[in-house]
């Protein structure tokens, strides 16, 4: 696998840096090599926070990118400030429960998940993250599905009728996500 980065951005208390994380930890699970770069706003909750995820076979030259292959965005303003940064090619998932507007951008594969409301029909609203990093892996591949799951089950499985909450949603952003894409590729 080249080296694939992905942007995660949106307000604070989205959960944008837990679901980097749980990228990151499945990569290395898999025995890639991972970087995961934070940034916060200075609000923390409510402001502005993204974070960075380069997964890889081979070593990590820098943390820093400027034109990620994905950016998942979150809210509007990260729509703004990321949707044009994505890389000719790459994909710009983006959370239609709180954007009702896309890129204008034809290079990129633009796909809209209603992380919001997959969340909530499912009894947890706090699992919105999980729905987009359901979407992600599957519209990209980048990280094995299964692997994935028990990731969120090692790290978010304490409470058992949260943890079922979280691997539905998960499953259905997958899905949702493989659908939009149908027979095309994985980006």
């Amino acid at each position: 696998m080249e080296q694939f980065e992905v942007t995660w951005a949106g307000f604070g208390g989205q959960g944008i840096m837990t679901a980097g994380q749980l990228l990151a930890y499945t990569g290395m699970a898999e025995g890639k090599k991972v970087v995961w770069l934070p940034s916060y706003g200075p609000e923390m909750r409510g402001g502005t926070a993204y974070c960075t995820v380069v997964i890889s076979d081979a070593r990590i030259g820098s943390p820093i990118i400027n034109s990620p292959r994905a950016a998942c965005v979150f809210n509007r303003p990260s729509l703004d400030k990321f949707g044009p940064r994505v890389r000719k090619g790459g994909l710009l998932l983006i959370n239609s429960s709180l954007i009702d507007v896309t890129s204008d951008r034809t290079d990129i594969t633009q796909l809209q998940i209603p992380a919001n409301e997959i969340a909530m029909k499912a009894g947890n609203a706090k699992a919105t993250n999980i729905a987009m990093l359901g979407a992600f892996v599957g519209a990209t591949g980048v990280v094995s599905f299964d692997i994935l799951q028990k990731t969120i089950t090692e790290k978010l499985g304490r409470k058992k009728e949260v943890l079922q909450a979280n691997l539905s949603v998960l499953a259905q952003g997958r899905d949702l996500a493989l659908t939009k894409l149908g027979a095309k590729d994985k980006v």
